[in-house]
């Protein structure tokens, strides 16, 4: 997948986007910065990428989310030779997971 160059990126975005601290920032900060269809691709996107990890097969996916096949590949092509990102949700995602199941059944970490 093709990267953005350093030159070609501004570190700000990324920098302000690790300062928000609450879901709420988060979601106020991105209402600001991108239209309601930015929104909603990435959403779909993301969404698409959930559903691939679970194994959902593509027809499936473009019934429940509306993407297109086009879509749907991208993110898969992202998912198997990407940059990392989502797996690195993935990971940390399963590694919360872990912890609040070990904390509810009363598990010191």
């Amino acid at each position: 997948m093709a990267r953005i160059n350093k030159k070609e990126k501004s570190d700000g975005l990324y920098q302000a986007i690790l300062t928000l601290r609450t879901e709420e920032e988060v979601y106020d900060f991105f209402q600001d910065l991108c239209t309601v269809t930015e929104l909603r691709a990435m959403e779909q996107r993301f969404e698409v990428a959930i559903l691939l990890r679970q194994g959902m097969i593509y027809n499936d996916i473009l019934e429940r989310t509306g993407a297109s096949s086009a879509t749907i590949s991208r993110v898969n092509r992202s998912l198997a030779f990407g940059h990392g990102g989502y797996q690195a949700f993935f990971e940390r995602m399963e590694e919360h997971e872990r912890q609040e199941g070990n904390a509810a059944a009363g598990v010191q970490p």
